[in-house]
C-alpha cells in the first residue's frame, strides 16, 4: 500500500514537473555589439518583460540586423532586433536578400525607435562631406550589421565606390579605439543615439564630429528607399558634438511565423504596460520612445498573430 502510494506520489511529483518545465517559456533577444544601442536596450527589454515560472526573455550579443533575421531563420534565435530596411528586405526578397533564400516566416513584434546613421570623424579632420570620405580609412562595420548595409547606400549615393576608400569591417568600439590612435579616419554606426562607443570618444579629450547625411543624395536615397526618414541629432547628444542633419531607420523586434502566439502575445502586452512603459523611459534615452504610439510605424512586414492580438485589443490596429 505505502509502496503504491510513493510511486503514485512520485508520478504525480514527475508530472507536475514536466508540467512546470512545459509551460516555461525562453525567448532570446538577438541585439547586436555591446557598444551599440541594440545591446543594452534588449537586456533593458528583457529583464522588464520577462515573466518568472512563465516566460524567461534574454537578450545576446549578436553582429546585428542580419545576423539576427538569419539567426530566427534558422532557429538560433526566438527573435532579434532588426533596421526596418533589413527585415523588410530579408521577408520580401529583396535589396540585399535579393536572388538569395529569402525569409517568408519572418514577422513583427514591434517598431521600436528611430537609428540615427552616423558618419563619426576627428574634429579638425575636414571631412565635412561623404564625397571627403575618398582616399580615408573609414570603418563599416561588421559583415551582418545594418550599419554595413546603410553605409554602402550611403556612399553609393554620394557617388563613392568601397574601392575608393580604404575600408575595415570592425564594430564602432573598436573603431573609436583605432580613431583615438590615430590608425582610422571615419567610421559608421546605424543606431540610436547616443551610442556608447561614440558618447565615450566624445568624452574622450580629443573630440568628435558628425558628418551630415543631407541634401539631394540624401533626398534620392530616400525616394530610393522610403523606410530611410529625415532625422536630427541635436546639439550636445554627444558631448561638444554641433546638431547634424542626417537619415534613420527604424529599430524593430522581428520573430518567426513558428513563435508561440501566446508567448508573444504576453511579451507585447507587457512591454506596453505603465510599469515597464516607466521603466524604459527611465533606463535609456531611447526607452522614452518604445510607446505603443510608435509601436506600428514603419512596419513592413506581416505582424506576428501574437501582437496582432494585441494591437487590436489596444486600438492601434484594426
Amino acid at each position: 500500500m505505502k509502496r503504491r502510494f510513493f510511486t503514485a506520489a512520485l508520478i504525480a511529483a514527475t508530472a507536475l514537473a514536466a508540467g512546470q518545465a512545459h509551460a516555461q517559456q525562453f525567448f532570446r533577444i538577438g541585439t547586436g555589439g555591446t557598444s551599440g544601442t541594440y545591446y543594452p536596450v534588449g537586456g533593458m527589454i528583457a529583464n522588464a518583460v520577462s515573466q518568472p515560472g512563465k516566460i524567461v526573455v534574454t537578450a545576446q550579443a549578436s553582429n546585428g540586423s542580419v545576423a539576427n533575421v538569419n539567426g530566427i531563420s534558422g532557429g538560433a534565435l526566438e527573435s532579434g532586433f532588426s533596421q526596418s530596411d533589413v527585415a523588410t528586405w530579408a521577408q520580401k526578397g529583396t535589396g540585399i536578400f535579393e536572388g538569395k533564400p529569402n525569409m517568408p516566416g519572418l514577422r513583427m513584434i514591434a517598431n521600436l525607435y528611430p537609428e540615427s546613421l552616423h558618419i563619426v570623424v576627428k574634429k579638425g579632420s575636414g571631412i565635412k562631406s561623404v564625397a571627403d570620405l575618398k582616399g580615408k580609412r573609414v570603418a563599416l562595420d561588421e559583415p551582418g550589421s545594418g550599419t554595413l548595409v546603410n553605409a554602402r547606400l550611403v556612399l553609393a549615393a554620394y557617388g563613392v565606390k568601397e574601392s575608393d576608400i580604404k575600408p575595415e569591417y570592425i564594430k564602432p568600439n573598436q573603431a573609436g579605439d583605432k580613431m583615438k590612435d590615430g590608425a582610422l579616419d571615419a567610421f559608421f554606426f546605424t543606431g540610436g543615439a547616443p551610442a556608447g562607443a561614440i558618447a565615450e570618444l566624445a568624452s574622450a579629450g580629443s573630440g568628435i564630429e558628425l558628418v551630415p547625411i543631407d541634401g539631394p543624395q540624401a533626398d534620392g536615397l530616400r525616394q530610393a528607399s522610403p523606410f530611410f526618414a529625415v532625422d536630427n541629432i541635436p546639439a550636445d547628444t554627444y558631448k561638444g558634438v554641433a546638431a547634424v542633419k542626417t537619415l534613420a531607420v527604424g529599430a524593430q523586434w522581428v520573430t518567426s511565423d513558428k513563435a508561440d502566439a501566446e508567448t508573444v502575445y504576453q511579451i507585447t502586452k507587457a512591454l506596453y504596460s505603465e510599469p515597464v512603459q516607466k521603466a524604459l523611459a527611465a533606463g535609456h534615452a531611447k526607452g522614452k520612445l518604445i510607446t505603443l504610439g510608435n509601436a506600428t510605424q514603419g512596419v513592413g512586414i506581416p505582424y506576428h498573430p501574437g501582437a496582432a492580438r494585441f494591437y487590436k485589443e489596444a486600438g492601434v490596429l484594426k
